[in-house]
């Protein structure tokens, strides 16, 4: 197999198409289609589910189920990075959890509350796939592109995965919302029709429509995992193996990732400005990232939708709105930070999170709910990029980046855990309208925590 030089156009291309690949999965499965298929399978927004011995809320759930693989991966990333590292055959870690991913996303097909625990295994699997491949994916970063063509690659990456995931996400929800002109049966019985009862075939006709808008959600899990899979194998067939090393794997490189992370810990006590900055990103993250992963199943079961239908549309709007506005809202905050420095700027951002979730808290109707989202997308893509960009900024003078950004993402996974955990308690012992506005106060003392970062990187 021909093999290509670092920084090459051909190389960093296939890179970066990875992104094309795996960004379906965020868009269609985790923020979009499967919270709203999900929901579709109770009957009462307020039934609860039997899971591992307990009955808890739908909700409730997904949120620990979710919590758990973010540990997983924030357990096993430092161990399979060293490893991989070590013996030089990071593509096949990259290539296990992809194949993970996709086939956890052909089981969702099957999805089933008879069947819960192997169909919330499916969950896990697509969850984990996707997360598990990125670590490997951006650690090629280095490996393919020299220091000036980082930040090109890395956008490209963005660009591609965002038009990749927006247009198989169009595809989907028009299925989804126009059933019958993609070939789903949504005819009703002869006997309903000529009856002349017009209550009874308005009912029957959008109970047939959503018997096959439900159809079309199994079938857009299956084409995730296929486009996927069936994409990445451009990025694998130009990607390197890595070197390698001959190597045996021994218990000293098991754990030698976190010997790197303890390392960088170590190295923070002399960095008062990094330390206090980790600590203003690791609570307003948590925050941040578990709004975002709760965002449609809390506009299913709070907003007050007139139909089915009209509930299913509603979401849908909602997606796209913050998927087209998250565009402005990240260049904005670009301009910003250019302008007014990245602490000042993130902590306007975290006060407009503090108002999003004082307005959750109020909100009833699907007009307020599209303007929730609109706000939420201005904000959630300049928090996250200048939140990194922050972070690689304060970094100190050092060739061992990798390990600085292995600890960035593991408090990030960390933090996820915490607040998904959180929020499913509050949610379980009262409702998701004050396990939305328990987050005000991570916010709150995030802009607290930030107010404390030093300006001078020699404090």
């Amino acid at each position: 197999m021909k093999t290509f030089e670092k920084g090459s156009k051909k190389l960093i291309n296939a890179w970066a198409f990875y992104d094309w690949a795996n960004s379906v999965y965020t868009l269609t499965i985790a923020s979009s289609i499967f919270p709203i298929f999900y929901s579709t399978l109770f009957k009462d927004k307020d039934e609860l589910v039997s899971a591992f011995g307990f009955e808890m809320k739908q909700t409730v759930l997904i949120s620990i189920i979710t919590a758990f693989t973010f540990l997983v991966v924030a357990i096993s990333s430092p161990i399979l990075s060293g490893i991989s590292d070590y013996v030089g055959n990071k593509k096949n870690f990259m290539k296990f959890f992809c194949y993970m991913g996709g086939i956890g996303c052909f089981g969702l097909y099957w999805f089933d509350l008879d069947y819960i625990h192997t169909s919330l295994l499916f969950y896990f699997m697509g969850l984990l796939g996707y997360w598990g491949s990125l670590v490997f994916y951006n650690s090629y970063l280095p490996d393919i592109a020299f220091e000036e063509q980082q930040d090109a690659a890395s956008a490209k990456g963005f660009s591609l995965g965002y038009i990749g995931s927006v247009l198989l996400l169009l595809l989907n929800l028009g299925m989804v919302m126009f059933p019958e002109v993609f070939g789903f049966d949504t005819s009703i019985s002869k006997e309903i029709t000529n009856s002349g009862n017009e209550v009874a075939i308005i009912e029957a006709t959008e109970t047939a429509k959503n018997m096959a808008s439900l159809a079309a959600m199994k079938i857009s899990f299956i084409m995730v995992g296929l486009w996927w899979i069936g994409f990445s194998q451009y990025t694998f067939y130009v990607l390197p193996k890595g070197v390698s090393s001959g190597h045996k794997v021994t218990k000293e490189v098991i754990f030698n990732g976190f010997r790197e992370l303890k390392g960088v810990w170590l190295e923070l006590k002399g960095n008062l400005r990094l330390k206090r900055y980790l600590n203003a990103f690791f609570v307003f993250s948590m925050a941040v990232q578990t709004i975002m992963l709760m965002a449609v199943y809390f506009g299913e079961k709070e907003i007050e939708w007139g139909s089915d239908s009209e509930k299913t549309t509603g979401l849908i709007i909602s997606i796209l709105v913050i998927q087209l506005v998250a565009i402005v809202g990240a260049i904005l905050t670009s301009r910003a930070s250019s302008k007014y420095g990245n602490i000042k700027t993130l902590i306007s951002v975290n006060g407009i999170w503090m108002l999003v979730c004082v307005y959750a808290y109020f909100m009833v109707t699907p007009f307020q709910f599209y303007i929730a989202a609109g706000i939420v997308g201005l904000v959630m893509g300049g928090v996250q990029s200048l939140g990194r960009s922050t972070y690689s900024k304060f970094l100190p003078e050092t060739e061992d980046t990798t390990s600085y950004f292995s600890f960035y993402d593991v408090a990030e996974k960390i933090g996820i855990v915490i607040g998904m955990l959180i929020f499913a308690l509050v949610d379980q012992i009262s409702s998701m309208r004050y396990a939305i506005l328990f987050l005000f106060i991570f916010f709150l003392v995030g802009i607290i925590l930030l107010f404390r970062v030093p300006e001078n990187k020699n404090v």
